[in-house]
């Protein structure tokens, strides 16, 4: 009996001690805790839905752009026919100029010898051409609808949202560079039936390189375009796609060169946790790092396919002049597509919640962005004979075969834009980060394919496509 008491007292005052010290102390740990996660969680949520949309689900009244959103507070933007053609016309023009300018350029290295020999970089470029540019104006799109919303008023919310997006299109731009070169190669060892060492080496280091310099320097160029739109009164939407769309793919090009240094790879492939640890910081880049890869990765391959068709019809003597106009039929459908795809997104975002549909899906600003297509080209294609890129001036056979080639690619793009835009709002997916990469890439896929058709039927009845 003793002897239990004697075991009984210390083992009680044990629990005494547990009791009284040690329990609460930790029941105060997990209340702090869990009040801690639970604030955390309450944060996320009031930054974003639960959904990956980059922006919040519950959007200002009011933004900050004066000039062309409405004085009520409803959001609406009070934009005329007029005022979108004249915001649109001086991008389109300087953009399509950005185009034309890359396909001068391309017609110039198709020459260089590295260029004839290892073929498979005609495979590789409208890859990496069609994956920047998808970044690029996701990116755009996305700030553009920031803008608008009025999700960019403070410089602290503006600064992470601008760097988190940008770290996050860095990380991406290595990946799917290297994705690229894994394309590009695979489809000439199918080609060629052979793949040296030496080919695969360089196709690596031009690609990766290339897609993340030039994806850095446009996406900062991106950043001061949407900033000084917005402090000018201008509608972001009509200005930072296309110009993220056109110039891109001459600052990419103007990076394609073969004298690259191997270790780049390395370099580049290293600083890829740099950009996961910075894109975390922003909850809303955070979520599109692990849901947005699906849409740019289809994206680039249905690219590559574009590239192989444009690889197998330069390689044809007689269709070697196409060269020159697929960059600019490709990057104007991929303009006024993007434009027509990140307006749309703005209104949903403003008008609408997640998931709810207006009752009347129909837009005519669309129209003005298909009138925009055959005197926009007709003043890119007399831009190409003044700037001595076509080696004479294109026959009226080819250019009707090029604008009827180019009104099916926009008006198709536009139709399906309309339809997909309004499909993903309506599954709870956000367009500006889902939208565009399909889009574009189709139109680069239509583009060099009806541009293909286009001089495969000239040939067969005769015309050179020149005078």
């Amino acid at each position: 009996m003793c002897t239990h008491l004697y075991i009984a007292k210390p083992c009680g005052n044990i629990l005494r001690t547990i009791n009284n010290l040690i329990l609460p102390c930790i029941r105060q740990f997990l209340l702090l805790y869990f009040c801690n996660h639970k604030i955390k969680q309450t944060k996320l949520a009031s930054v974003i839905p639960h959904t990956d949309l980059l922006l919040p689900k519950e959007l200002n009244s009011g933004s900050r752009l004066h000039g062309f959103i409405r004085a009520n507070g409803s959001g609406e933007p009070a934009e005329s026919a007029c005022a979108m053609l004249l915001q649109i016309l001086v991008p389109f023009l300087l953009a399509g100029l950005g185009t034309v300018s890359a396909g001068l350029l391309l017609d110039v290295v198709q020459n260089w010898d590295v260029f004839q020999e290892v073929t498979e970089i005609l495979i590789l470029i409208p890859a990496v051409l069609g994956m920047k540019g998808n970044l690029e104006m996701t990116l755009a799109s996305r700030l553009s609808t920031a803008v608008n919303t009025g999700k960019m008023g403070s410089a602290r919310e503006k600064w992470l949202l601008i760097v988190g997006n940008l770290a996050l299109k860095q990380l991406q731009a290595t990946v799917l560079g290297l994705l690229a070169f894994l394309m590009a190669t695979l489809l000439g060892w199918m080609i060629e039936g052979k793949m040296p060492f030496k080919h695969a080496v360089l196709l690596c280091s031009t690609s990766v390189s290339t897609a993340f310099m030039a994806s850095l320097l446009q996406g900062i160029t991106m950043v001061g375009v949407i900033i000084g739109s917005r402090r000018m009164g201008i509608n972001p939407d009509n200005v930072a796609t296309p110009m993220a769309a056109s110039f891109g793919d001459l600052i990419t090009l103007a990076f394609l060169y073969s004298y690259v240094l191997y270790l780049v790879d390395l370099l580049l492939l290293c600083l890829i946790p740099i950009w996961v640890v910075i894109a975390t910081k922003h909850p809303a880049s955070h979520i599109l790092l692990r849901t947005g890869w699906g849409p740019i990765i289809t994206a680039m391959l249905i690219s590559s396919i574009g590239g192989l068709i444009l690889d197998k019809t330069v390689s044809d003597p007689n269709l070697v002049g196409i060269i020159i106009y697929a960059p600019v039929i490709n990057g104007v459908g991929g303009n006024l597509v993007s434009i027509q795809c990140s307006r749309i997104s703005t209104q949903l975002h403003l008008k609408y919640s997640l998931g709810e549909l207006p009752e009347d899906l129909r837009s005519n600003k669309q129209l003005i962005l298909l009138l925009l297509v055959i005197p926009g080209h007709l003043v890119f294609l007399y831009t190409i004979h003044l700037m001595k890129g076509g080696h004479t001036f294109p026959s009226p056979l080819l250019t009707l075969a090029f604008l009827f080639a180019s009104l099916i690619q926009v008006f198709s793009l536009l139709c399906i834009a309309d339809c997909m835009v309004h499909g993903l709002w309506r599954k709870h997916k956000d367009p500006d980060s889902y939208s565009i990469p399909y889009l574009t890439a189709l139109g680069d896929f239509l583009g060099t394919a009806l541009l293909s058709v286009a001089f495969v039927m000239l040939w067969y009845i005769g015309d050179s496509g020149s005078v």
